[in-house]
């Protein structure tokens, strides 16, 4: 099994996250997006997006970092982390759809301005990540994960860019209950942490 990331990715992080916590043999493949590895021939040819993270699982290849979470899951059986009753499966889906819009607009692409250099309007994508942390704080409130009683890919899936908010300027400390919900991910089996980077309010 071969997962293609590149380390500042949150995208793959959730992917190489989930690879480890499930305890999967695996090979990590740097794909040098700055060299624009990603565009090229061989690259394309497993995601004709040009996106990482790309599974290569024996020929099956699967791109997109929430259907590589899908993916596994399954392919190891595990209802424990993708249920399988109908209002589970579609409480997780509800927190994958999160993942790919309001985080991928507000955390990520705040992200995104400081550490790639993206032309986002900064006070704009700030402000909807606090507008996604305050509706995650108060789900959060009470309760240790997003979905049941135990951690599903729904909290992989949201983990890695609302950790490294801070880096595009995003205060994550008016928000107690989403930094207990990142211990916990972070005090789970097998976790990986996301590369941290000097930038925004992590900047030294």
């Amino acid at each position: 099994m071969k997962l293609y990331h590149h380390p500042l990715s949150g995208h793959a992080h959730r992917a190489r996250l989930f690879v480890s916590l499930l305890g999967l043999p695996h090979e990590l493949v740097e794909v040098d997006l700055m060299a624009g590895a990603h565009k090229t021939p061989a690259f394309l040819a497993l995601n004709p997006f040009g996106q990482v993270p790309v599974l290569d699982d024996d020929g099956v290849v699967v791109s997109d970092s929430n259907a590589i979470l899908v993916y596994l899951a399954k392919k190891a059986g595990r209802t424990d982390w993708l249920p399988e009753d109908a209002q589970g499966a579609a409480a997780v889906q509800r927190w994958l759809s999160v993942a790919a819009g309001e985080v991928a607009y507000g955390p990520a692409a705040a992200r995104l301005v400081t550490v790639f250099g993206a032309k986002y309007n900064p006070e704009e994508v700030i402000g909807r990540a606090h507008a996604l942390l305050k509706k995650l704080d108060s789900h959060l409130s009470g309760r240790d994960w997003l979905v049941g009683d135990g951690p599903t890919i729904a909290d992989v899936a949201i983990y890695s860019y609302v950790a490294r908010a801070p880096e595009g300027n995003v205060d994550l400390s008016g928000y107690p209950a989403v930094n207990a919900f990142l211990r916990r991910i972070e005090a789970l089996p097998g976790f990986v942490p996301f590369v941290q980077t000097p930038a925004g309010l992590t900047a030294a």
